[in-house]
């Protein structure tokens, strides 16, 4: 079945433009209402991050739920990761967050969590989209769901965080700056490291509404890299709007991907004997991680571009490391998505029982050069033969030193092509070489 209004990470756009509307958004919270709880009954969680929007969507959602016999608790601004925690443990039918991720203020979006905690299955949001067909139609006005307030879901999520780590983390002489991009993790990001004895900085603490990633989180790292330098601390932690990613920062100033925080945990957890089978990275990771883990034979599998992708992996392999060069990390074994506070203490973790800098640790990868150029070209051209005999052509210059990938972009007419290798001007000129042929081949 075609998808209509959910992507891959629920539904996302402008705000007030459709489908990002309160009037669809209040129609969507009852469909959902009416699928996961039927003919009534049944409790759905609400979470946000701080956009200035996020007021009219929690509203509408909580008028829709409360139309079709569904009770609502309303968490206010929580990272999205902690809505996902709070579903679990509240036995509710499922979570809701009104978020954008790292997107400007002036977009919005709803994504879900099944009672599990994690993203809802293909099938649940199919019957969601088919709902929406469906006539609006009021429960009787004994049957209408009722709406609560969680005052200390802050308190709970800060307390399941710091119980993440397995053993008690102590972070006592050490100097962090913490960048909350002014969007979800405020006010729990910085207390949780507080809480577990670390000298904290803080940065993008002060959301207005209107200034949620503005030159601020994982998304616009250098003002977090001058207050390390600055501020003489030994490491930034940069979360997204919403905190389901995270990116650092070492003692020198220098940005910490995704892949680089991946490689340390997995071979922390291997030291320590507690990596279970491999790691789950995406079509993108840094060829360098891929590298790093096998030199450990760590096993190393890549899905397709997107956290949810990447979690379906774990589960199927039934491994609990995974994650992108972005910075959405899984770490399944504590928490049911990508939490970046979560990934942080994993990473922290490392550093303290290592008694190693993070910059020192990150040393054991050596990152590939990558470079991706974006050409104008339908998805058919990626199987001409022109093209396909260049990338095998281009394969044979880089030898086991380097990869390919072209990949088509699912919301416009553009390829993707990339290619990494150990020689950075090597792989500049066959990119710029592969992307004029798959030009060509397209005009």
């Amino acid at each position: 079945m075609g998808r209509k209004y959910f992507g891959t990470d629920g539904i996302r756009g402008k705000v007030g433009q459709f489908p990002v509307t309160p009037e669809f958004v209040q129609k969507l919270g009852w469909a959902c209402g009416r699928v996961l709880a039927g003919d009534g009954g049944g409790k759905v969680l609400i979470g946000k991050d701080t956009r200035i929007s996020g007021y009219m969507f929690e509203s509408a959602l909580e008028a829709g739920l409360s139309a079709a016999g569904v009770d609502v608790c309303l968490l206010g601004p929580m990272p999205t990761p902690a809505i996902a925690y709070l579903t679990r443990t509240f036995n509710a039918d499922a979570g809701i967050v009104i978020s954008a991720s790292h997107n400007p203020y002036y977009d919005n979006g709803i994504k879900f969590f099944s009672s599990a905690g994690t993203k809802l299955p293909d099938e649940v949001e199919e019957a969601i989209e088919a709902m929406l067909d469906a006539d609006f139609e009021v429960v009787a006005p004994d049957a209408l769901g009722k709406a609560s307030r969680l005052v200390d879901a802050p308190g709970r999520y800060i307390e399941f965080c710091k119980a993440s780590a397995k053993t008690r983390l102590n972070l006592q002489g050490m100097k962090i700056a913490v960048d909350a991009a002014h969007g979800a993790a405020y006010h729990v990001g910085p207390a949780v490291f507080e809480e577990l004895g670390a000298d904290v900085v803080v940065m993008g603490n002060k959301p207005d509404g209107l200034n949620i990633n503005r030159n601020v989180g994982s998304t616009h790292m250098e003002r977090l890299q001058q207050l390390v330098q600055d501020e003489k601390a030994d490491l930034g932690i940069a979360f997204d709007g919403d905190a389901d990613r995270v990116l650092m920062v070492d003692g020198q100033g220098e940005i910490v991907d995704g892949d680089q925080l991946l490689f340390v945990m997995a071979d922390a957890r291997q030291r320590a004997g507690e990596l279970k089978g491999g790691v789950v990275g995406t079509l993108m990771s840094n060829l360098g991680l891929e590298q790093a883990l096998q030199e450990r034979d760590i096993p190393f599998v890549r899905a397709k571009v997107g956290d949810r992708y990447v979690n379906e992996l774990l589960l199927k392999h039934d491994w609990y490391l995974g994650g992108e060069s972005s910075g959405h990390l899984i770490c399944r074994d504590v928490a049911s998505t990508g939490d970046g506070i979560v990934a942080a203490l994993q990473v922290l973790k490392a550093i303290v029982e290592s008694g190693k800098s993070l910059r020192e640790l990150v040393q054991g990868m050596t990152m590939c050069p990558q470079v991706m150029i974006n050409v104008q070209a339908p998805k058919s051209v990626v199987n001409t033969e022109v093209v396909l005999q260049a990338v095998s052509e281009t394969e044979r210059k880089l030898g086991d030193a380097g990869r390919v990938l072209l990949r088509s972009s699912g919301t416009e007419p553009v390829v993707r092509v990339m290619i990494e290798g150990r020689d950075a001007d090597q792989v500049n000129t066959l990119t710029r070489e592969l992307a004029d042929v798959v030009a060509s081949a397209a005009s």
